[in-house]
This record gives C-alpha cells, sequence and structure tokens, in this order.
C-alpha cells in the first residue's frame, strides 16, 4: 500500500509474513518474469532440498495508479528490512507473488494473475503439494474470491483485513466519509466526493495533508463528530485521530477516479443515507450533497466484486477490530454469508484486539498461517522452533491457539 501518511503504512501488505522472521535464512529467488497479461512476477524457492511441497501466492494489496506498474518491492520488505520472501522460504514454503496488470483497483487482475502464476510455478518448479493464497487489505478480496472461485487452484487462503463483506459498502464508507469530513471542513479539499482534480493527487503530500492536519487540530469539536457520524475507528492513543482522517481520506482521494473508470461508472451513492451522530443531525442531511451510484457500476460491484460466502475451501480471515480503513464490520457479514451457503464450517475467524488497519503481530499472524496449513491438511512449516523462541512471541501464540481451539 503507498502513500499512507502513520507509521502502520507498511504493515497491511506484510502482515501474512508478519510472523516469519528467521533472520538467518536465505532464499533464492528466480529472475523476474513476466506474464501474458503483462504482469511481473517472481518466485523465490526455499534453500535446496528444503521445499516441503507448499505454495504460497502472495496477494498484494493497493498500489495507487499514480505509481508504476511492477512488483511493488515496498510491501515485500519488513520494516527492519528483512525480506518477505526470504522469510516465508524459512519455513519450506515458495513463495510468488504477481505486480498484477494493473494498479489502483487491480481485483480482477489480482485474481486472474494470481492464478496465471500458479501454473507459472508448475510449469518451472514442478507441482506443488498444496497451494495457499495470502493478502492483505485488497489482496484479502483477491484472497477471498480466489478461493471461492477456484477452490480446483487453491487448497485455501489467508484473507487479512479485506473488505470481504460487503464491496459497495466499502465504497460507500469512504465515499460518505469525504461527505462528512467536507460539511465539517469546507474547501479543505477541492473537488467532490465523486470527482478527483489530478492537482489534489499530484499534490496531497506537500499540500493537502498539511491543510487537513491544520484544519482538524483547529476545531476539535467538528473532528468528533465527524468520526462521531462515520463511525471510523481510532484508537487510545490521540494521535491516532489524524492518522485515521488523513488515511481514508488517502484511499478516498486516490481511488474514486479509477474505480469509477475501471466500474464503468460512479459507485458511490447517499442518495438515502440518513447521517447521525453530529449535533445537527436536520441540518446535516439538509446539507449534504447526494450522490446516486450508476446502473453500471451497481451491477458490476455485484457481479465480479462482491463475495457469496460459498466456501468449499478453507479460509481464515483475520481482521484488526479497530480498523479505520476497511472497517471489522466486514468480517461479520461474511459469517452470514458463510451461514446461508451452509459453508461456515470452511471459515475460521480470527478478530484481533488492536487499532490500525491490518495491524498484526507476529504471533497473530502465525496463528493465522498455522490455522490455515492445518485445516487445509497442509505439511506443518518448517522451523517454528526458531520462530517461537521468543519468550513473548510464544506466549502470545499459545494463548491465541487455546482461544481458536475452544
Amino acid at each position: 500500500m503507498h502513500k499512507m501518511i502513520n507509521t502502520a503504512r507498511w504493515i497491511a501488505p506484510l502482515a501474512l509474513a508478519a510472523a516469519f522472521a528467521l533472520a538467518s535464512a536465505s532464499a533464492t529467488c528466480l529472475p523476474d518474469g513476466v506474464q501474458a497479461s503483462g504482469a511481473a512476477y517472481r518466485i523465490c524457492m526455499p534453500d535446496s532440498g528444503k521445499w516441503n511441497g507448499s505454495l504460497l501466492i502472495f496477494a498484494h494489496g493497493y498500489v495507487a495508479t499514480t505509481e508504476p506498474l511492477g512488483i511493488p518491492e515496498d510491501q515485500l520488505v519488513l520494516p527492519d528490512g528483512t525480506s518477505i520472501p526470504t522469510l516465508i522460504n524459512s519455513l519450506g514454503v515458495a513463495f510468488a507473488v504477481s505486480g498484477y496488470s494493473v494498479n489502483g483497483l487491480a481485483i480482477l487482475q489480482g485474481i486472474s494473475d494470481s492464478a496465471d502464476l500458479v501454473n507459472i510455478f508448475t510449469n518451472t518448479e514442478g507441482q506443488p503439494q498444496k497451494v495457499f493464497i495470502g493478502g492483505p487489505s485488497e489482496g484479502g478480496l483477491v484472497t477471498a474470491l480466489s478461493v471461492e472461485r477456484y477452490p480446483g487452484i487453491y487448497d485455501g487462503g489467508l484473507a487479512a483485513c479485506g473488505p470481504i463483506g460487503d464491496f459497495p459498502a466499502e465504497i460507500n464508507y469512504l465515499g460518505n466519509f469525504r461527505v462528512v469530513f467536507d460539511y465539517f471542513f469546507p474547501n479543505v479539499i477541492p473537488g467532490s466526493p465523486i470527482s478527483i482534480p489530478s492537482d489534489v493527487m499530484d499534490n496531497w503530500d506537500t499540500v493537502y495533508l498539511p491543510q487537513i492536519e491544520a484544519a482538524v487540530n483547529a476545531n476539535p469539536a467538528a473532528t468528533q463528530q465527524l468520526l462521531s457520524v462515520t463511525g471510523a475507528a481510532v484508537g487510545s492513543d490521540p494521535s491516532t485521530i489524524l492518522a485515521t482522517i488523513e488515511n481514508v481520506l488517502w484511499y478516498s482521494v486516490f481511488s474514486t477516479n479509477d474505480a469509477e473508470a475501471k466500474l464503468g461508472g460512479q459507485p458511490f451513492d447517499n442518495s438515502k443515507k440518513i447521517y447521525s451522530g453530529s449535533s445537527n443531525d436536520f441540518l446535516l442531511n439538509l446539507l449534504v450533497p447526494r450522490f446516486t451510484a450508476d446502473s453500471q457500476a451497481v451491477a458490476a460491484m455485484k457481479a465480479n466484486y462482491n463475495t457469496t460466502g460459498l466456501l468449499t475451501r478453507p479460509l481464515v480471515t483475520m481482521h484488526t477490530l479497530l480498523d479505520p480503513i476497511i472497517p471489522y464490520w466486514h468480517e461479520p457479514l461474511y459469517t452470514l454469508k458463510t451461514i446461508s451457503t451452509g459453508s461456515s464450517q470452511e471459515r475460521i475467524s480470527i478478530p484481533i484486539q488492536s487499532y490500525g488497519h491490518c495491524n498484526f503481530n507476529e504471533a497473530q499472524t502465525l496463528v493465522a498461517f498455522l490455522a490455515l496449513v492445518l485445516k487445509a491438511g497442509g505439511p506443518p512449516p518448517s522451523g517454528l522452533d526458531q520462530v517461537l523462541s521468543n519468550d513473548q512471541i510464544r506466549q502470545q501464540f499459545r494463548s491465541l491457539s487455546e482461544t481458536l481451539q475452544r
């Protein structure tokens, strides 16, 4: 994920691999290749003789259309500089990642490019015994849809903090946040919730972030009403208030024009939305601009971007309870889908008690990955004794494991 403005910006793309910190291990990455779609890809293998037959396809998170195409290198490195392919390979698991053939709203391309990468891997390295897919944020939805649609390709998936419950509702959440922000802080961001001037994206960091920060700090009452009306999550640290506002607005700004182009119409709809939580809800509902989604965009979202909850392979989902960007309410919505399709037995949901978008620690991620491997009947990863050598991680791992067994 790019252009995030707080220290959690690296967490989402790296969450899947955060548990696998084996500093002494090594990996061998083949020269990058190019898929038929034009997407760059990379395959990294464990040391000779140490591959356990499992393959992890990593579905990366959102990359803004303002960024160049290619494998997002910043999403493959932990904050301490440790390589994620090296970490995955340390467990005896092969690693492969596609850069996707497009940036921005790349869910459909992520699904097709990831599936194609399985074939490429098989042709170059041999048939894997187990194929897993996992990813955070946008990659979480790529993962969930891939497991639902391609049970013949994937043996299971780990979808972290993705908009898996209701994709149109996520679009509306971001749009509503911008609408309400503009109401309380008019003229801070040019354009409208459905039309973003290029100047705003080009000068986001240098011009508009400082303006947002100044406006928020100057009007605490309006800030609290913004959060109350939108329901955007914040943590106990006061600094998370500004982080939430700036991060949600970043997604609204950088995804809006691209989403309209990819979906064939304007997808945001607040035509019937009743806002509440301000000091004067009547005035708020009277004055906020109203938008109606184009029917073509609604149809595209329903047909191509919404999960069904029909699972024939295991899907582990993990989500922070206080996620300001992709709210936790996606998890219970997806739970209802799996119940309605009679496939809830294939789902393992792991709620995480923390603030932030995909803000997972080592023990939490390790439990999620092992839950997937065991549920799918795969070989246990190697090197777990080294991962669990840290007393704190071992204690957290034991506690989370016991929780899942209840």
